[in-house]
């Protein structure tokens, strides 16, 4: 039986200017796939052992050894620690993409009536910082559902976030607030606003079981989450609404206009933004790499989507169909996804949770994802990361406790491909 602890109370240019291209993927000088190609269905893959809530009560189950453990990236030479002082070259914001509704008639400035009135809305925000001696390749930072750009800010309990750890690797970063969302709320259509998270599953106490913290009000052992009241107050203040419904359209049309507008760059996405960023990468040619944060949804050539996954009451788990033409843009970049502990994973028992189950079908379902990538000829890999030694993180890998180490992951992969050149 798992018990449970109790819970305690480029040089980067200037916006508008690209960045070169040269260097990396971008060039046509692409590394071999980290990972031979799997076929299609095959589970996800899995080493070492460690336990994860199975059933009601905790019942446990271990994972077998099926692969030799990945070494756990470093601190790099002349990375600035944490408490170096940060070096910002240039920093700023900007609004882009988005539409305008004109209404009819005509502007009468006595009357001031709607007639003829410009409405400017849809668009997404972006937040920019340049460190001195910027490396080549920004990070472009998504957020998931319920979130906004604070996600990759200061933590909740106040740690260096993805924005800063990797500013002082020497990355320009830009964050984002997706339309309708954070800074980003203004729409063109009238919407209803929410309570997020509302009741039932995705209620404050259901997420903290939905993201694995633990099962309220107990934490997991070993959980990568600060276990005091404060931290949790942070987090679960974090969560915001959407403002009017966005359509991935609505989405992704302003992400590519921002990969348009700053140059290649990495995309870093996490769970709802995970298929925003893959159909993201299809519109522009600048996305040169994703790296996924336990993407929630994948997308499939259409005809070849594969039958849904049962997960629990919550699910089933189902692929999204996008042109094969689409597809076949995501075989020709690196893609990375990662996802965290305190789940069941492809050959276990369910949980009897339905906010723990839902993830099984789901990380099942990005494994079908990567297997017809490199079936095509990509370079796609997924961590599960307690194959590689890396235990207790949430569904917010990149602000647990151990986010630098979890930092270094994605480093390595910058440094694979020939991302963090200068």
């Amino acid at each position: 039986m798992t018990e449970l602890e109790n819970a305690a109370g480029a040089q980067a240019s200037a916006p508008g200017e690209a960045h070169s291209s040269a260097g990396g993927d971008a060039d046509g000088d692409r590394q071999p796939a980290p990972a031979p190609a799997r076929m299609l269905n095959r589970v996800a893959p899995r080493v070492g052992r460690r336990g994860f809530l199975a059933m009601a009560g905790g019942a446990a189950a271990s994972l077998p050894l099926v692969r030799a453990r990945e070494s756990v990236a470093a601190p790099r030479p002349g990375e600035r620690d944490a408490q170096a002082p940060l070096v910002i070259a240039r920093q700023g914001s900007f609004l882009i993409g988005g539409s305008v509704v004109t209404n009819p008639g005509t502007f009468d400035p006595i009357a001031l009536t709607p007639d003829g009135q410009t409405i400017h809305g849809d668009h997404a925000y972006a937040q920019y910082q340049i460190p001195a001696a910027a490396r080549r390749y920004p990070l472009v930072m998504w957020h998931g559902g319920g979130q906004f750009s604070k996600t990759w800010e200061s933590t909740p309990d106040g740690r260096d976030g993805y924005q800063n750890i990797f500013l002082r690797r020497g990355f320009a970063t830009y964050i984002i607030d997706q339309p309708h969302r954070g800074r980003a709320g203004r729409a063109t259509a009238n919407g209803t606003i929410d309570a997020v998270p509302g009741p039932g599953p995705t209620g404050e106490q259901g997420i903290f079981i939905r993201f694995r913290l633990g099962i309220w009000p107990s934490y997991f052992p070993g959980v990568q989450f600060p276990r005091d009241a404060a931290a949790l107050d942070q987090w679960w203040r974090q969560q915001t609404p959407d403002t009017a419904p966005t359509s991935n359209d609505m989405a992704t049309d302003p992400v590519a206009a921002l990969f348009d507008k700053i140059g290649p760059a990495v995309l870093l996405t996490h769970s709802a933004s995970g298929v925003l960023g893959w159909i993201t990468a299809t519109k522009s040619s600048n996305v040169r790499a994703v790296y996924a944060y336990e993407p929630v949804t994948q997308v499939f050539p259409e005809g070849q989507v594969p039958p849904p996954v049962d997960s629990g009451p919550l699910g089933p788990i189902t692929g999204t169909p996008i042109p094969l033409a689409d597809f076949q843009q995501l075989t020709k970049i690196p893609i990375e996804i990662i996802w965290g502990d305190n789940f069941p994973t492809a050959d276990q028992a369910p949980s009897g949770y339905p906010d723990i189950e839902i993830w099984q079908g789901r990380i099942i379902m990005a494994q079908n994802f990567v297997d017809l990538i490199n079936a095509m000829g990509g370079q796609a890999r997924l961590v599960h990361l307690p194959d590689i030694g890396i235990f207790g993180n949430t569904h917010f890998a990149m602000s647990d406790l151990n986010n630098v180490q979890i930092a270094n992951l994605l480093s390595d992969f910058l440094r694979r491909h020939n991302f963090d050149r200068r």
